[in-house]
């Protein structure tokens, strides 16, 4: 049991470790299969970031009031995560709209100057965030979203592995860290993945918990068709899009949800 439990943290912190830039053990094992078997704990450390975010926020609104202390927030979300899916979105637009073959698209994701369709994209994705946390924060339900949104999103994001073809690895010494995780999850770990991803959703009521478990959903399967649509499957940058456009109805739901739930 300590072994197992000594394993298990292992790959929670070797997630920890590819997922966030938080500080985290010297001593990590690393290999292409416990990275891949480290994926499951993406949720978790979804639930990390938002405790750490809500606690930061909830220390500062009071100093320095609701809107500095979201863009606070917003700016140490981007620092522990490295802008790790932020770089998806803009890396997934560029490429998508930028490029006219799936091998262009494929080169544009993989450059590492930022186009116009990217920025448009980042521009729009944070503003969004800061408009629809203000707007939650307004109305008393910024913790409640930030708990649910953070892990599920990732969760979203994650399980396109299930059923989409990795790409990444077709482009010759592409040297794709996001390999090692393109595989799909057992049915016993998908479970895990996608419990601990909506655990919040007890937060809230029944009603607003189907919309926006249906409105994830509906999200993962336009995205999957989109992705297929341009290069035939995914790649790392398609998973940081599909984290952030989760991220983004999540909020945009729970808001549009608010006189349900009052």
């Amino acid at each position: 049991m300590q072994t197992w439990c000594r394993y298990q943290l292992n790959l929670f912190l070797l997630a920890l470790s590819f997922f966030s830039r938080l500080p985290s053990s010297k001593n990590i094992q690393y290999s292409p299969s416990k990275m891949r078997r480290a994926s499951r704990y993406f949720p978790l450390v979804g639930w990390l970031l938002a405790f750490i975010l809500i606690g930061v926020y909830s220390v500062t609104q009071p100093l320095i009031g609701s809107s500095p202390a979201l863009c606070l927030m917003i700016i140490l979300s981007l620092l522990m995560t490295g802008a790790l899916h932020e770089d998806g979105l803009a890396d997934t637009f560029d490429g998508f709209f930028g490029g006219d073959t799936k091998a262009r698209k494929l080169a544009i994701m993989k450059d590492s100057r930022i186009g116009t369709f990217g920025t448009c994209a980042l521009v729009v994705a944070l503003l969004s965030k800061f408009i629809l946390l203000s707007a939650l924060a307004e109305q008393g339900w910024l913790v409640v979203s930030v708990l649910l949104a953070y892990p599920l999103s990732r969760a979203m994001a994650i399980s396109l592995v299930q059923d989409m073809h990795y790409v990444s690895n077709h482009i010759p010494n592409s040297g794709s860290k996001s390999a090692p995780l393109a595989k799909p999850f057992c049915t016993k770990v998908l479970s895990f993945v996608v419990i601990t991803g909506a655990a919040a959703c007890i937060l809230l009521p029944l009603l607003t918990v189907i919309y926006l478990l249906v409105g994830s959903l509906i999200l993962r399967y336009w995205l999957s068709f989109w992705m297929n649509k341009h290069i035939n499957g995914y790649t790392g940058d398609c998973l940081g899009a599909a984290q952030q456009l989760q991220e983004l109805l999540i909020y945009l739901i729970i808001l549009s949800n608010i006189q349900v739930i009052l």
